[in-house]
């Protein structure tokens, strides 16, 4: 009797031990559960903040690289006496097209801007020739010194272009190509042939050519290709998107400059388009004043072919520098 009483009792509290381990296994898991569901909502609500603050700083670096742009359009269509009037506006009173009007019948864009495109085109041809060939030089061809002699072109970047004004100054000038008696070819070499060497477009486009496979010139070798012909047939066309993305940043960096063609012009007529923009055209002869209306109109003007250029060609400029940056 005693013997089934204690089996009886041995059954019951392994039953009830039974039942309390399930029991608290039960809770670990439920506790689990919602310390697993809490953990996720901190991701979520962390994520949604992080994402919010993110857009807020690139919302306010777009508005703040916007808004000088804006600044110039709304200048542009102010009248003188708006522009002239201490508190300004965020945007005009009354809109003066006939400030773009004018800019037209005083500002002579045909011969400016032929300037600028003459000076560009052959600007942007001479350094990509120069370009292309240095480049092949410091990736494929094996001579002594190549090394030493690329890291001191690197050096030179390091150098402010402000401290090579004098010197290429000075070169031009021993070439006759400054000077009274100046002529319209000498003036666009003047402003041409010093900038067809640039260290940075070619380190851009060395980069670009070790990226190609060393098998494709080994097998250019073999089949009796000489280099000269292997860059043209092979590696030019592989680095097609970086020679756009410097073609395209050459003829930008052309058509802004303004110090250099205005040093070494003696006549106006020869100068570029930001030369002219900075002229007498928008200055009151009685007052002195700069008309910035017209001026801010010009600009406008002059904008607006670097901007579409940009924005139809900027995917081949992100996947040249791009391309640069990875190494094959």
């Amino acid at each position: 009797m005693s013997e089934t009483t204690n089996s009886l009792t041995m059954k019951t509290y392994i039953d009830f031990s039974e039942v309390k381990i399930n029991n608290n296994i039960t809770l670990s898991l439920a506790d689990s559960g919602q310390t697993v569901e809490a953990m996720r909502k901190r991701e979520k609500v962390t994520s949604i903040v992080s994402t919010i603050i993110l857009y807020a700083v690139v919302l306010f670096l777009a508005l703040l690289m916007i808004f000088p742009f804006y600044w110039m359009i709304i200048t542009s269509l102010k009248s003188k006496v708006e522009i002239d009037y201490i508190e300004q506006t965020l945007y005009p009173s009354v809109i003066m097209w006939s400030n773009y009007v004018y800019v037209f019948q005083t500002f002579d864009f045909l011969q400016y801007m032929g300037n600028t495109i003459i000076v560009a085109i052959f600007s942007t041809i001479g350094t990509l020739i120069t370009t292309i060939i240095a480049a092949f030089a410091f990736a494929r061809l094996q001579f002594k010194g190549r090394e030493a002699i690329f890291l001191i072109f690197l050096m030179t970047m390091m150098i402010p272009g402000e401290m090579m004004v004098i010197s290429n100054y000075i070169t031009v000038a021993s070439f006759g190509w400054i000077g009274n008696g100046q002529t319209r070819v000498e003036a666009y070499a003047a402003m041409i042939v010093p900038f067809w060497i640039s260290v940075f477009y070619i380190y851009l486009l060395r980069q670009n050519f070790k990226q190609i496979p060393n098998e494709l010139y080994l097998a250019a070798k073999v089949d009796g290709k000489s280099d000269w012909s292997f860059l043209w047939k092979v590696m030019v066309p592989l680095a097609m998107p970086t020679l756009i993305s410097i073609t395209i940043l050459k003829f930008m960096g052309t058509w802004n400059s303004y110090v250099w063609p205005n040093l070494v012009t003696n006549d106006v007529d020869f100068r570029l388009i930001s030369n002219g923009l900075r002229g007498s055209a928008f200055t009151d002869a009685d007052t002195g004043q700069t008309s910035y209306g017209y001026q801010m109109a010009a600009t406008v003007l002059v904008t607006v072919p670097l901007f579409l250029l940009f924005i139809f060609f900027r995917k081949y400029i992100m996947r040249g520098v791009g391309r640069a940056g990875i190494k094959g």
